[in-house]
């Protein structure tokens, strides 16, 4: 119940754009989005079923919890594309920087004052 009432606290501070667009767009055709409403609406039977009907409410909440854990990952694995870019350009630069070095060098050794 403690879950719910922060979920109902969380629901407050989303945006407008969360509350009308929360989560991906549902993959399922408009009679079957129909059809698990009016499963959702029906009173269960089977006792498993009935035990479920108590965390329906917590579909929210595993659905932002999802959307989130992805949102994670797919920063991870821009993170990491960027550190390896970074590295790239970083040696890149080193190279740059020796042969900077190395012609100066050059220049010295065969034009001395």
């Amino acid at each position: 119940r403690r879950i719910l009432r922060l979920a109902e606290m969380c629901r407050r501070l989303e945006t407008e754009d969360e509350k009308v667009v929360p989560f991906y767009p549902s993959s399922l055709a408009e009679w079957e989005q129909q059809d698990a409403r009016r499963v959702l609406e029906e009173t269960p039977s089977e006792p498993l079923a009935q035990a479920m009907q108590d965390y329906v409410g917590l579909e929210r909440f595993w659905q932002r919890f999802n959307k989130a854990k992805l949102e994670e990952k797919a920063l991870e694995r821009a993170r990491a594309a960027l550190a390896n870019k970074n590295q790239h350009l970083q040696q890149l630069l080193q190279q740059y920087l020796q042969g900077v070095a190395l012609s100066q060098k050059v220049l010295r050794d065969s034009h001395p004052l």
